[in-house]
């Protein structure tokens, strides 16, 4: 089988998705800064076990539409984009793509039957803003955080629109489970007025999980559509806070499942948690299985293909 594209109009937005197979839908939504291709791994074995295997670009990325305005890539607006019309849906998120398949999920019960989420934790409707926490942390202190450098329209893109196989190199790798603690510091350990590549390494050769043709791949979907939908994402986050205030108390009651490599510091808030899947159980009742991969960074389903399907097709076809 074959992956096809097709263009969902979504109500307000056109959707391109890479669908595959027959059966119950299971919906894949991806991170930045990626696309549809994320999940190259997976859509075939999804296809094959039984499913409809539908992974999307989020709306401002590859093949979607763009937007033109930080409003248009709310949580409001995406989690619109993500609804699954006709019938119930199965929905799978990596990074940005975790939140917006939970609140997908806890926003339309009806229309999502199970959510799988890979490196971020759900800790329920947020009790602040994300800009509070990171102004707190990071920005008061005068240190480096990658969100506070994304938060000013234009400065990320001037930097990463011109040279995106660039940017993606560093960043991908600087996540990864390859990149050792002094790696890190490296990047991460300097002061707010850094910008984010500064002292970010760019491996020669680049490990083997993300083959050259693979970087081609993203490299072409983001010459396509640059880097301001995606960046805006990170510039909603009081936006997102007040619009999720009025599903305060609910909680995610479909079957769950969560999967996330013990180097990626997504997976425990950046070091605020000492146990995060204990922190989700309390928001999502019905986790039915929740793995921790030793020594996989951030890009869980690339670096990790083999196990990632393993656990995630026992827990689709058990559902």
């Amino acid at each position: 089988m074959a992956s096809e594209f097709r263009i969902v109009d979504a109500g307000k937005a056109q959707i391109r998705a890479a669908v595959e197979g027959e059966g119950p839908l299971v919906l894949m939504v991806h991170g930045f800064p990626e696309s549809w291709y994320s999940w190259r791994h997976q859509i075939g074995p999804v296809a094959e076990a039984g499913f409809t295997a539908c992974a999307i670009d989020v709306r401002g990325y590859g093949g979607s539409q763009k937007f033109g305005e930080v409003s248009d890539y709310s949580m409001e607006a995406i989690v619109a984009d993500a609804l699954s019309p006709g019938r119930p849906a199965v929905l799978v998120g990596h990074d940005w793509g975790a939140p917006i398949v939970y609140n997908s999920a806890l926003i339309h019960p009806d229309r999502f039957s199970a959510v799988a989420a890979l490196s971020v934790v759900y800790t329920g409707v947020p009790a602040r803003s994300f800009d509070d926490v990171i102004a707190e942390r990071f920005d008061a202190k005068n240190l480096f955080f990658y969100q506070s450098y994304f938060r000013e329209v234009g400065r990320a893109e001037a930097v990463f629109d011109p040279e995106p196989r660039g940017f993606l190199r560093r960043f991908y790798y600087i996540a990864s489970g390859d990149a050792d603690a002094a790696a890190i510091r490296g990047a991460f350990a300097k002061d707010a007025s850094a910008a984010l590549l500064d002292g970010m390494p760019d491996p020669d050769p680049f490990p083997a999980w993300l083959t050259e043709a693979d970087l081609d791949y993203f490299v072409g979907e983001f010459e396509r559509s640059g880097f301001f939908g995606p960046l805006s994402r990170y510039r909603n986050h009081t936006r997102d806070f007040e619009y999720l205030q009025q599903f305060k108390g609910r909680t995610i009651a479909q079957p769950a499942f969560f999967i996330a490599g013990d180097k990626d510091g997504a997976f425990n808030g950046f070091g605020a948690m000492s146990d995060p899947i204990a922190v989700m159980r309390g928001f999502v009742p019905n986790l039915e299985g929740a793995h921790v991969l030793e020594g996989c960074g951030h890009w869980t389903q690339q670096e990790r293909p083999a196990e990632v399907n393993a656990r995630l097709l026992a827990w689709l076809k058990g559902l």
